[in-house]
């Protein structure tokens, strides 16, 4: 019998034999990787780079907001009363939050303040001047004045926003920033002489809830996706709404708005800092039940996402021009129980309409502005980091992360993954989507 070569390297044994069966398996795997990645492209993680979790909050909220205002002109029943407290003690601090977390990348950048100007000032002065002529032409007052140091109905937002997002900065930097915060919105309510200006008030006493965005990991909101978290929730939520039913003949409604000290809700000063506190707890708990129950996959309502400035701007012409108009004196359907829920079903379509893309491409020019012709370019010196200073290419919480610029639009959209140069979705099923891919 011939002897194999001394070669002084032992061989490696011959892999076992794969059976006919073990194949078929073994690409029925690979086919079942490919499927549910490409079904977890087509969910949650779209080619475009948006997070999906986050566009479905932001559209559920803003239909809220819009059902909220549309209750308004209704508050007769004291559990109409109870439901406009209840949401109204966490839709805006819910949304706030989501643009704290989106503006985590903001640095001050000169690309970034550009976007800045076009996505927030430019709306801002637009849209008030539009309300203004409207409330001459339509309401009451014809000699209403355009100011825009006085924010009117919703534009609010806005302005605030440009505060929260131009100091978004400083507030990363300190060490306890949300202590801060609290302090700042507690002395608030208690300075009447801050005045209406540019709705400083509102500015300040929600501004909490933007630092607790900026405070957020990407782990906080997959821990409160949790099942023991959705099932807390549950007790949660229901203690809300039996409070909000309990306060309805006890407490403000003026205090969920944040746009007065206490002094001028006829309170005592020290009531103001109370009120702020257990607000904001309030909120924070309301707005984790509420997460915990957002999906996290792609839905139909997820593109509406990204259009939600859309339809918190134009809803108030529809319903102010409502009011205007006689529309809820001259019928009486809309304050029956069974109107109510007609009514708050068509200004939720309203307001889906309003966010969907084509209105968003419509309204481009005065929410999304190219104004890159008014800037000059940037110089070498204003893109090199100042002596002395780590350059800051992956600002965020997360350095190691992959963080999407998000910052530049008020709902956070064409957001792009700063660390890489290109789109990337951040979304909850990512990483579960390249496991599958790898199985």
């Amino acid at each position: 019998m011939p002897q194999e070569p001394q070669t002084g390297v032992p061989h490696a044994p011959r892999p076992p034999a794969r059976s006919a069966r073990s194949t078929r398996r073994a690409w029925s795997a690979r086919n079942a990787g490919t499927a549910r990645t490409a079904r977890t492209r087509e969910g949650g993680a779209p080619a475009d780079g948006r997070d999906a979790f986050l566009d479905n909050a932001k559209y559920l909220l803003i239909v809220l907001v819009a059902v909220g205002h549309a209750w308004e002109p209704l508050e007769e029943s004291q559990t109409l009363r109870a439901l406009y407290l209840f949401v109204y003690t966490f839709h805006m601090p819910a949304f706030i939050l989501i643009c704290g977390y989106l503006s985590r990348s903001f640095t001050g950048s000169p690309r970034q303040l550009r976007r800045l100007v076009s996505g927030v000032v430019v709306p801002y002065v637009v849209f008030e001047t539009a309300y203004s002529l409207f409330e001459r032409r339509f309401g009451d007052d014809p000699n209403h004045p355009i100011s825009l140091l006085d924010p009117w109905y919703l534009t609010w937002f806005l302005a605030a926003l440009f505060v929260w997002r131009l100091t978004a900065p400083l507030w990363r930097r300190l060490r306890h920033p949300l202590p801060l915060a609290l302090l700042v919105a507690a002395l608030a309510t208690t300075s009447p002489a801050i005045g209406q200006d540019l709705d400083l008030q509102r500015t300040l006493q929600f501004l909490p809830c933007f630092v607790v965005g900026l405070c957020l990991r990407r782990e906080h909101l997959e821990w409160v996706r949790r099942r023991e978290v959705r099932l807390l929730s549950v007790p949660v939520v229901a203690a809300a709404a039996l409070t909000a039913y309990w306060a309805v003949p006890r407490v403000e409604t003026d205090w969920f708005y944040r746009r007065a000290s206490a002094q001028e809700l006829g309170e005592p000063w020290w009531n103001g800092p109370i009120m702020s506190l257990s607000l904001f707890g309030c909120a924070m708990l309301l707005t984790a039940a509420f997460l915990a129950w957002v999906p996290a996959r792609r839905t139909w309502f997820t593109v509406l996402g990204a259009g939600t400035i859309c339809g918190y701007l134009l809803h108030g012409f529809l319903l102010t021009g409502a009011e205007y108009g006689g529309f809820f004196e001259a019928y009486s359907w809309p304050h029956d129980p069974a109107g109510t829920v007609l009514l708050s079903l068509v200004t939720a379509l309203a307001v889906t309409l309003m966010c969907s893309p084509p209105v968003r491409r419509l309204l481009r020019p005065v929410t999304e502005p190219d104004l890159r012709w008014a800037f000059r370019s940037e110089t070498p010196d204003e893109t090199r980091s100042a002596p002395g200073e780590r350059p800051e290419a992956r600002p965020g919480p997360e350095p190691a992360a992959r963080t999407r610029d998000t910052s530049e639009t008020p709902d956070g959209s064409e957001a792009r993954d700063t660390s890489l140069g290109t789109s990337r979705s951040t979304s909850l099923g990512t990483s579960r989507a390249s496991e599958a891919s790898r199985g």
